[in-house]
């Protein structure tokens, strides 16, 4: 970040700003700065939120990068910029190509570039797959929290879905304070499920875990339900499952039927953003033609404008901010250089006189 270059400085230096410094975070970095802090990333996250709500940020629309031979995959650009005590400006560059997975290579891979909000210099570039895991799970969590304050808090989690992401929520609930009596996991792919079966007995040897082969199954035995897929369209349309009004973290968006939401309470994280690209809240709309299924957002929620009720399935459905994405992001760099461990790369920007 531009920094001055020191209280002494020379009439003739003062006018003429240093040199602006440009650092590298490795994703090792990166999970040093994260790791063991979940109740301090989901403090953040809760604090990014409020700055959203009060209109203390920039949050545009996320850009998608489509490809016409590999319509599965895509890329996907979140600029953003949020102030408060975070102040920084920048952008999250994420791909998603879910057939990584077959050769042993996670879904997605991103980079997240900070910018500083005086100069518009980019003073980092991140490893950004964790940050983002991150800032979901963390999401996950504090939407959890909330949304079960005024109901029966859940003791019964499924997970509909058996990746990374499932592995990140799962650690930022035990790391805020959740137990459960059981966990159930289902995933189209055995071994996915196996895997994460094997996670989960590591992480809490006295979990008492079930693979559920029957996604209905799984969402009937489970009080919080947590989709974590890379579906791309609706595969549970049935609302009797829902019966017994789980509270439902809808975190990949686009794996419920409209007639599940439209028999919900449903929360999102900002409105015009989660109902865009045929998510599920989206096609709700469409179906509909308004937004009155729409209880509010987690904000809402925080500042006691909306409650969750107790009669009806409560869905949770996160478009993913980017301005979360540079709490976090910025969080980590100031870490890294507390440490003394950032990697700068001296002469990154070149050629900064203006008349050479």
């Amino acid at each position: 970040m531009t920094r001055p270059s020191s209280a002494a400085a020379s009439s003739a230096a003062q006018q003429s700003a240093p040199v602006p410094s440009f650092a590298v975070i490795s994703g090792n970095q990166v999970q040093r700065a994260l790791s063991g802090r979940e109740k301090e990333i989901v403090e953040l996250v809760e604090a990014t939120y409020r700055l959203h709500g009060a209109g203390d940020s920039v949050n545009p629309p996320s850009y998608f990068l489509r490809f016409a031979d590999r319509p599965n995959a895509r890329i996907i650009a979140l600029p953003a910029s949020v102030g408060g005590s975070v102040h920084v400006d920048g952008l999250k560059w994420i791909s998603s190509f879910p057939d990584n997975v077959r050769t042993g290579l996670p879904r997605a891979s991103a980079v997240l570039i900070l910018n500083d909000p005086v100069t518009g210099y980019p003073f980092a570039c991140l490893e950004s797959s964790i940050i983002s895991a991150t800032r979901t799970a963390a999401s996950a969590a504090l939407a959890a929290d909330w949304l079960s304050r005024s109901r029966p808090r859940p003791n019964r989690v499924g997970f509909f879905g058996t990746g990374l992401i499932a592995r990140y929520i799962h650690t930022f609930l035990a790391g805020t304070g959740w137990t459960f009596d059981t966990i159930g996991v289902h995933d189209l792919s055995a071994e996915s499920a196996d895997g994460f079966r094997g996670y989960l007995r590591q992480a809490d040897p006295a979990a008492q875990v079930t693979v559920h082969e029957r996604a209905e199954d799984l969402i009937r035995s489970s009080d919080l339900v947590v989709f974590a897929t890379v579906a791309g369209e609706p595969h549970v349309s049935d609302p009797s499952w829902f019966g017994h009004n789980p509270l439902v973290l809808h975190i990949s968006l686009r794996d419920l039927a409209p007639e599940i939401l439209l028999g919900s309470a449903n929360f999102v994280d900002d409105v015009e953003h989660c109902l865009k690209a045929d998510t599920s809240p989206h096609l709700a709309e469409q179906r509909t033609g308004d937004r009155d299924f729409l209880n509010g957002t987690l904000n809402d929620v925080m500042l006691g404008r909306a409650a969750p009720p107790t009669d009806r399935p409560v869905i949770f459905s996160p478009f993913g901010l980017g301005v979360l994405d540079l709490a976090v992001g910025k969080y980590v760099y100031d870490e890294a250089a507390e440490a003394g461990d950032l990697r700068l790369i001296d002469d990154f920007f070149h050629d900064l006189r203006r008349y050479g």
